[in-house]
């Protein structure tokens, strides 16, 4: 029997288990060391067990780690005031995933149309998105593979295609509420909304009186080389949404709003371990981390050196352009070739991601360093090379 046998078999696996990490190093249970370029998926933004968040854990979970969201804890309270002093927002509810957040988001949106719009209630949401699992954030995505999947669907999302703000204003009707998207659509392939769009959607949706919920869970928390990717635009949110890097590794996501936007009262909105003590104060160890003076500065420069890296192998290989800001970057392979790509890379100990076959993602770590990219794009120009007839 195999040792997984026990286990739902929800995505395709390679035959290994991984037993060991350290920064950007990953190891398997036979001592195969592998570099790596996805970071779980943009989560672990300072890598494998860095030893911020290990000493906070250690420190947390000796003194507490569960108390009830039914009362107050101190890093709970720090990581609220940390997040909306760095992001202008006002409110914070603590989740264990970026799903939740966004379900809470959704949530959020509903109850104030009910409140100050008619029962206003549907969103505009974009081609491509991707909001998560729960059933109503599936709903909102837009991933064509979704469609025909658990139905009945949560109903009241309307889709328009990314970047092209007359389809939003198109799909604006009167029991529109809010409009929902991504900066950087990172599960479509890493397509960035334009700095244009995002103000062109910010006018536009306070010209209609409606929210403006940016969905930064994959953007957020240095990603792109400010704290929120929004930031690159000069606007702010109603509501935003973050997960992944926030918690560095750990489960722990977040719902922040404006005070007018913050409208729920007592029993609608909760969960059991929002906002524990042991998961928040990871949170406030990873947000010192990201604001040490010069952080910020460093994952614009690596993601310049990644992005002049992938574009030079894009050009000697005949491959397409680079996508995305910072540290979230797609390579166009202008073929369906990526998961053999993937599969090479990874026999060669390098791992990296395909969100769709034409593409290549790359998340490393947000402390990557100069000589781990030079080492990436080297074995990832010999993986290409060996794969040519």
């Amino acid at each position: 029997m195999s040792p997984c046998a026990h286990l739902m078999d929800i995505t395709a696996r390679p035959d290994l288990v991984f037993v060991e990490g350290r920064g950007s190093w990953l190891t398997d249970q036979t001592g195969k060391r592998y570099l790596d370029f996805m970071q779980g998926w943009a989560v672990n933004t300072l890598g494998h067990s860095p030893p911020a968040l290990v000493t906070a854990l250690i420190r947390q979970a000796s003194q507490l780690i569960n108390c009830s969201p039914a009362f107050y804890n101190v890093p709970m309270i720090e990581l609220a005031d940390m997040l909306c002093h760095a992001s202008a927002l006002d409110q914070v509810f603590f989740t264990n995933s970026g799903a939740e957040a966004n379900e809470g988001a959704i949530k959020l949106a509903r109850k104030w149309g009910a409140l100050h719009k008619g029962g206003a209630h549907r969103l505009v949401t974009l081609d491509g998105g991707f909001h998560g699992r729960t059933l109503a954030t599936m709903a909102a995505s837009g991933k064509p593979q979704w469609q025909a999947l658990f139905e009945p669907k949560v109903t009241g999302f309307d889709k328009v295609p990314p970047n092209d703000i007359d389809a939003v204003s198109r799909a604006i009707r009167p029991d529109t509420v809010a409009v929902m998207v991504e900066p950087i659509q990172g599960e479509a392939g890493v397509i960035s909304m334009t700095d244009d769009y995002l103000r062109a959607l910010r006018a536009l949706t306070r010209a209609h009186g409606l929210l403006l919920i940016l969905d930064e869970i994959q953007t957020g928390i240095g990603r792109t080389g400010k704290m929120f990717g929004f930031e690159h635009a000069g606007i702010a949110p109603d509501i935003m949404t973050l997960a992944k890097g926030l918690g560095g590794g750990v489960p722990l996501g977040a719902l922040l709003a404006t005070h007018a936007a913050s409208c729920f009262v007592h029993g609608d909105q909760g969960g059991t371990f929002c906002g524990n003590p042991l998961m928040t104060a990871l949170g406030v160890a990873m947000l010192r981390e990201v604001m040490k003076p010069g952080f910020l500065e460093h994952v614009t420069a690596m993601g310049d050196a990644l992005t002049e890296g992938l574009t030079a192998l894009a050009a000697r290989h005949g491959f397409g352009s680079v996508r995305g800001r910072g540290l979230l970057l797609a390579l166009d392979l202008k073929a369906e070739i990526g998961p053999s790509i993937v599969a090479a890379a990874r026999d060669a100990g390098l791992l990296i991601n395909a969100p769709k076959p034409n593409c290549l993602r790359f998340m490393p770590a947000l402390n990557v360093t100069a000589d781990e990219i030079g080492m990436m794009l080297d074995l990832l120009n010999q993986i290409i090379c060996g794969m040519k007839p």
